[in-house]
């Protein structure tokens, strides 16, 4: 057996490989990875969600560029909004259409009740008069809602579709039925001409007149 002291050397001797190992291994835990350059941490996932108010990377942005969605910033370019009234031949009330500003488009709610069921063309007319029965503007047999003339074509626009069409909603068994769309045909003051325009809802797509509001 060697003597104490020689033990005593040996381990002496030894401890400064442990220490260096034992470095090592640790460095190497946890998924590190290794760097050359002095002073810098390699990232470290641990699988565990980051503590309450922080972020790491493009996740930042992220929650940046939520916020500025959810805020609005962009989306709305004014708080200005129209809406239609509808009523039917009878008076009696229809829904309601609404026009806001949104991203430089127009956006159109529609919203409406008390109608046959089926599939029904909403579009956008040229005069803001919504007569029961009434002739065209340019005279002819009087009709439900003639007055407010055809579909609204914006200055140097000639192309079918027109400016004014939406799209057809689908109307449900208990008369109502709603839609959003969103269209760069015309702008809110396309809307407040001199001559106003109206929000027709028809049988079909372009068939009789069911329902009529002035855009105000």
């Amino acid at each position: 057996m060697a003597p104490s002291s020689t033990r005593r050397m040996t381990w002496r001797a030894l401890a400064p490989i442990v220490a260096i190992a034992a470095v090592g291994l640790s460095a190497c835990s946890n998924s590190e990875e290794a760097t050359s350059v002095p002073g810098t941490t390699p990232p470290v996932w641990t699988g565990s969600p980051a503590p309450e108010g922080e972020s790491h990377g493009s996740d930042t942005h992220g929650s940046e560029a939520e916020a500025n969605a959810s805020s609005g910033d962009g989306a709305t370019a004014s708080g200005t909004a129209l809406t239609a009234d509808l009523e039917t031949v009878a008076g009696e009330s229809a829904g309601t259409v609404t026009f806001a500003e949104s991203n430089g488009n127009v956006e159109v709610t529609i919203d409406v009740e008390g109608l046959e069921p089926g599939y029904h063309g909403v579009h956008v007319h040229e005069f803001g008069v919504c007569e029961p029965e009434s002739a065209p503007p340019a005279g002819g047999e009087p009709g439900a809602f003639l007055s407010a003339g055809g579909h609204l074509q914006v200055p140097g626009h000639t192309a079918v579709p027109e400016s004014g069409d939406l799209l057809s909603v689908v109307v449900h068994e208990d008369g109502s039925a709603t839609a959003t769309v969103t269209t760069a045909e015309f702008t809110l003051e396309d809307l407040q001409g001199d001559r106003g325009t109206s929000v027709v809802v028809h049988q079909d797509n372009a068939g009789s007149r069911l329902a009529c509001g002035v855009v105000s």
